[in-house]
């Protein structure tokens, strides 16, 4: 049985821009895709389906506009089977320098009833649409829509007429997600075995993911035979979505043990496309997603970490180098152990010995209880409050004032102590927030930029109190302030204050004798 000419190569076919796009609301601008195409083809796959021609004259334009820029892959365009939608297909992918043509029409019972053909006339539809296509394209792929659904003696049927017809891939759709993966694998091996001609072409894999099985089934049809994965980035598409470009790359490599194949892709660049089509689609990957969710390399429990610690073999199969990440995450939270909060601690500058992490750990369990995650801050609060210091004597709110409506800009008055001396300024800004922290701005002037401003109601009704969360960075120094109050101006003004509290205990800049007023932009810059 040969599919291609080498056996341990396995091609990777990406139709996120063409069915990654059908999920509804992740309708990407025209700028967008050619940035993903352009990743995509950096990035080493070797197929890109980046549209639907005939669908509108902004898929036609996306499609003809990356077929002019690809650099490595082919460019191929989706069309269903009839003249028209073939021949704007190939106006629109004629430019690349390997254009593909992908054609489709859906052979199942069901599929069949829609434009109500009998199985004689869809079988000639087949013959006459990959006749055309091939006439103007020498690279075309097909493919028989419910094909897991198609009766078997028909799925053999239309297959041969294609592969006679000039079709150089046959890919076969698991369009519902219907299949397992022992029948993937063996539908595949069959129909490399019974048609005439199978011999000679590729065969393909398109799974959906509506039973949690599609990267499942894609690698049982590899190991059946087929030569080429269709899959998207992040899993995006129809309903549940496609097998996820990741999950297959990755697992070929992991375990190439049992599945000796091999893909062209550059595992290194896996997480900056996947942040990348999360932001442009609007999906955003759940946390718990394989290989590039925020939870995938990170370690909480307490028997994991203390394992992670030791040796990270213990409960990682990859490097998270190897996918682009800079390396493993140990979250604190109320399963954490002893030996994670050691190893926090060391990182962040203190030596203690084991009555101190006793004592600190206890106060850590009543912290984690209470909250989703500790961070670093929390993690220095709770070693100062240890040895009697109170984090907020630098820079302290006293009052403040805001005018704000439609009448005109909003204006802040701040009045700050700083280490025991008073200072006030008021200044304006867009809008209240914005307006009280140009004033705390102008009391202590700081080179800190906000990376994060969040705000959230943590009761209901008008009268709810908000938490509000902000984060300065500063020459590569986090600092992270909250604060809640039914003022959301308030608290806005306490967080920022919290955080560059922080950032100055951070910074090493705020210590015994030292002297907040003398601090500047240049002392922290």
């Amino acid at each position: 049985m040969t599919t291609t000419t080498d056996q341990d190569r396995v091609v990777i076919f990406d139709t996120t821009l063409r069915d990654g796009e059908q999920s509804p609301g992740a309708t990407m601008t025209h700028d967008e895709k050619l940035e993903i195409a352009s990743m995509l083809d950096d990035m080493g796959v070797d197929i890109i389906e980046a549209g639907f021609p005939i669908a509108s004259e902004g898929d036609f334009n996306a499609v003809s506009e990356i077929a002019k820029n690809s650099v490595n892959s082919r460019i191929c365009g989706l069309a269903r089977a009839n003249i028209t939608d073939i021949d704007r297909c190939w106006e629109a992918v004629k430019h690349a320098a390997k254009p593909r043509i992908h054609t489709f029409i859906g052979t199942s019972p069901l599929h069949r009833a829609i434009p109500n053909l009998t199985m004689d006339e869809m079988a000639d539809k087949i013959h006459e649409t990959v006749t055309h296509a091939r006439n103007l394209c020498d690279n075309v792929q097909w493919s028989p829509m419910d094909a897991t659904r198609t009766e078997w003696d028909y799925l053999c049927r239309v297959i041969e007429i294609a592969i006679k017809a000039g079709a150089s891939t046959i890919n076969i759709p698991d369009t519902v997600g219907y299949t397992a993966p022992m029948e993937s694998a063996e539908l595949i091996k069959k129909l490399i075995e019974t048609v005439p001609g199978a011999d000679e072409v590729i065969f393909a894999t398109h799974c959906h993911n509506d039973l949690g099985m599609a990267t499942a089934n894609s690698l049982a049809a590899v190991a059946g035979g087929a030569r080429q994965i269709e899959c998207t980035i992040n899993g995006l598409g129809e309903r549940a979505g496609n097998t996820a470009l990741e999950e297959v790359v990755m697992a070929l490599r992991v375990r190439n043990d049992i599945m000796p194949w091999s893909t062209g892709i550059d595992t290194t660049k896996l997480m900056n496309i996947s942040r990348r089509v999360a932001t442009v689609s609007g999906f955003p990957v759940q946390f718990n997603k394989a290989i590039v969710g925020k939870n995938a390399f990170a370690h909480e429990s307490g028997i994991h970490q203390d394992g992670m610690l030791k040796n990270k073999e213990t409960f990682e199969i990859m490097r998270p180098e190897d996918v682009g990440l800079a390396g493993t995450s140990l979250p604190l939270g109320k399963h954490s152990g002893r030996a994670a909060l050691r190893d926090k601690l060391e990182q962040l500058g203190f030596e203690v010995g084991d009555n101190q992490l006793k004592d600190i750990f206890v106060r850590f369990k009543d912290l984690a209880d209470r909250k989703k995650e500790v961070f670093d801050d929390d993690i220095i609060a709770l070693v100062r409050v240890g040895v009697g210091e109170d984090e907020d004597d630098h820079l302290q709110l006293v009052s403040m004032k805001v005018v704000c409506g439609t009448g005109g800009p909003a204006e802040a008055t701040v009045e700050m102590e700083i280490d025991g001396k008073d200072v006030s300024a008021t200044c304006e800004g867009d809008g209240p927030v914005d307006a009280t922290f140009r004033a705390i701005r102008e009391n202590f002037p700081n080179g800190a930029h906000l990376e994060l401003y969040q705000v959230s109601a943590v009761t209901e009704g008008t009268d709810a109190q908000a938490t509000v969360s902000v984060r300065l960075e500063e020459d590569g120094i986090i600092a992270t302030g909250q604060s809640a109050n039914t003022d959301t101006v308030v608290a806005s003004a306490k967080a920022y204050i919290h955080a560059l509290n922080r950032l100055l205990v951070r910074r090493g800049k705020v210590g015994e004798g030292a002297d907040t007023r003398e601090i500047s932009y240049k002392d922290l810059a």
